[in-house]
Order: structure tokens, then C-alpha cells, then sequence
């Protein structure tokens, strides 16, 4: 089974398209996750440069965060579908709901990408998030049961940091989660915030070591399904996810250089 590792465009947004995709290549990331622009011309332009450096695609739907209202989210959200869907990506990574609205809202939502999907023939996989459907594992296990086809993209820092733990009190709750994932954003989260300082330093041993358990579950549950692939998207975020000093908010750590360092940590363990 291949493990494919994605550079995600979180916090290189700054850059011009070409230098982000030159960015990736030239770290050893097999692809990107992003999300796309609405324009035709600019979506098509971005795919074209992904394809020219040989890398994939994940397209990212995270926009309708903007549209609280359910109406108009509704809308938002099979718009941005789409658009993500048009790209031919290998898969969607959405972060789908809300934690405000009503269980039969957060389903009908769930539906919606379910039609989507099935119109389009691209596989929409829904992040674990807090404020999202799944941002708490007891909010989550309802959706599952109610819809036990749903696919999920499993970022468990930010359970950690909903539940303020490392999760060791309901491996009940992992049992039922890590069979629906398909995709892991490899972000180490802990019991007050979904990303640790740097994975890397002997104080966040503990909470590294829960989430490469984690992973190396998932990894052996796609290869018993016999999946072709796995993929991972390091994504620590920039400030204010990387932690800052006080007054001159300068970031204690460096978010590319730990998405660099956590995919050769995956490359490795997982070769």
C-alpha cells in the first residue's frame, strides 16, 4: 500500500501558486491539499501547475465557515463542493456542519455531499473539527450510527483539545471512529490546544506517541481494506495555531518547517 504525504496550503497562502507548488516538490511531498478558486480560469490555472510538477491533488472545502445563517451555508456549501469537486482532485477534505445547528440540519448537509459526491464520481470525506458536526466525539457517534457510510478525515488534535485529553478514557469512541477515516491531518494536538509548540520536544512525547497510535491503526485498517493508498497532510497551522510570544507575537516555532519534518517522520515510519 502507498503512503502518500500532501503539503497543505494552510499558512503558504502568502505565496504566488507556482512558488507554493515549487515549495512541495522541492520538500518531497507527493501532492497538496487546498481549496480552489470559484473563477473557472484561476481553478484550472492552479490545476494545470499541480499536474505540470507531477503532484496530486486534495481539494479542500472550508469556506462556508463564513455563512452561519443555515440557509445560506446550505448553498455555500454545495457551491464550494462542486468547485472542489470540478478539479478532479483524488479526494474532498470538508468540514462539513455545524455544531450550532440541529442534528436533522447537520444531516441534511451530510446528504447533500453524499449526492454530490455521487454526481461527480469524487469521494468527500468530512473533518474531524471542532465547531463542525464532529467536533466532539459525543456529537459525532450519532452521525456515524445515522449514517454508518459516512467517510471522515480524522484530525483527533482536535478531540484532544475538545475533550482534554489524549482520549485514553473512551477507546470505545476510536474503535467506532478510526474504521471511517480515510484521511489524517497529522497535526499533534493535546489536552488544552489542538497543536502542540513542537512535536519534536521531549515535554509533548506523550501526546506525539497517541497520535502515531492513532495513525499506525488507520494505516493497518486501509491496508486490511485493501486500500491502494494512505495519505496524510501534516498541517501545523501558522500563528495564531503556532503559539506566539507576548508583544512582539513572534511565532515560537516554524509551521512549514514541522509540516516538513512530521512527513519525513511518516515517510519513515510507514516505508
Amino acid at each position: 500500500m502507498e503512503i502518500l504525504l500532501f503539503a497543505p496550503h494552510w499558512g503558504s497562502n502568502h505565496l504566488a501558486p507556482q512558488d507554493f507548488i515549487a515549495r512541495a516538490k522541492d520538500a518531497g511531498f507527493d501532492g497538496v491539499e487546498m481549496s480552489l478558486p470559484l473563477d473557472d480560469a484561476e481553478r484550472a490555472h492552479w490545476c494545470a501547475l499541480i499536474d505540470q510538477a507531477g503532484l496530486r491533488l486534495i481539494a479542500q472545502q472550508w469556506e462556508t465557515v463564513f455563512h452561519p445563517q443555515f440557509e445560506s451555508h446550505r448553498e455555500a456549501y454545495a457551491r464550494y463542493l462542486r468547485n472542489a469537486c470540478a478539479a478532479g482532485p483524488l479526494f474532498v477534505n470538508s468540514h462539513s456542519g455545524r455544531d450550532i445547528y440541529t442534528p436533522a440540519q447537520n444531516l441534511e448537509l451530510l446528504d447533500l455531499a453524499a449526492s454530490i459526491s455521487a454526481d461527480t464520481g469524487v469521494p468527500i470525506y468530512h473533518e474531524i473539527h471542532r465547531a463542525r458536526f464532529s467536533g466532539h466525539p459525543m456529537l459525532t457517534l450519532p452521525y456515524l450510527a445515522a449514517r454508518p457510510q459516512l467517510q471522515l478525515t480524522a484530525d483527533l488534535s482536535h478531540w484532544c483539545c475538545a475533550c482534554e485529553t489524549l482520549l485514553e478514557d473512551q477507546p470505545h469512541t476510536l474503535d467506532t471512529v478510526l474504521p471511517c477515516a480515510r484521511h489524517v491531518h497529522a497535526r499533534v494536538g493535546h489536552s488544552e490546544g489542538p497543536q502542540v509548540t513542537d512535536f519534536r520536544a521531549p515535554e509533548w512525547r506523550a501526546a506525539l506517541e497517541a497520535h502515531l497510535a492513532w495513525w499506525d491503526r488507520i494505516v493497518d485498517l486501509r491496508r486490511a481494506a485493501g486500500a491502494s493508498y494512505a495519505s496524510f497532510t501534516p498541517e501545523f497551522g501558522p500563528a495564531p495555531y503556532t503559539s506566539t510570544l507576548p508583544y512582539t507575537q513572534m511565532p515560537v516555532s516554524d509551521a512549514w518547517e514541522l509540516n516538513v519534518a512530521m512527513k519525513d517522520l511518516l515517510r519513515a515510519r510507514y516505508a
